[in-house]
């Protein structure tokens, strides 16, 4: 059985990698990391992730949810959006993206936790 691939879009780096880390740890496939919204649609395309782990606010001039709606216009990767941003306008473009889980916190993944596609 393979592991569950999992594409990281993260600007900032020490999440990323923490991220990457905690999840090798449970035996993903980390696809990769990105830090903008143009290159979570590319890799996203390339890759073929099972699952999209995205924030919100990203470098360059496309976010997290405009990238989540491109990538789902060109495939059907569900996405799980982690995020801090919790006003009302950023949880409902959020939610027209129309992903499987919207986490409002900082990320912490306990080795119960599971991502499945």
């Amino acid at each position: 059985m393979t592991a569950t691939s999992v594409l990281i879009v993260e600007d900032e780096s020490i999440v990323a990698l923490g991220l990457q880390d905690r999840l090798e740890r449970l035996g993903y496939d980390v696809a990769g990391i990105v830090e903008s919204g143009e290159s979570a649609v590319a890799r996203a395309v390339e890759r073929r992730p099972d699952i999209i782990l995205m924030d919100i606010n990203l470098a360059g001039a496309m976010d997290g949810i405009a990238a989540a709606d491109a990538i789902r216009s060109l495939t059907n990767i569900p996405i799980i959006y982690l995020t801090a941003f919790n006003d009302d306008e950023t949880v409902k473009r959020a939610a027209f993206t129309e992903p499987p889980s919207v986490r409002l916190s900082t990320v912490s993944f306990s080795p119960t936790d599971r991502l499945t596609p």
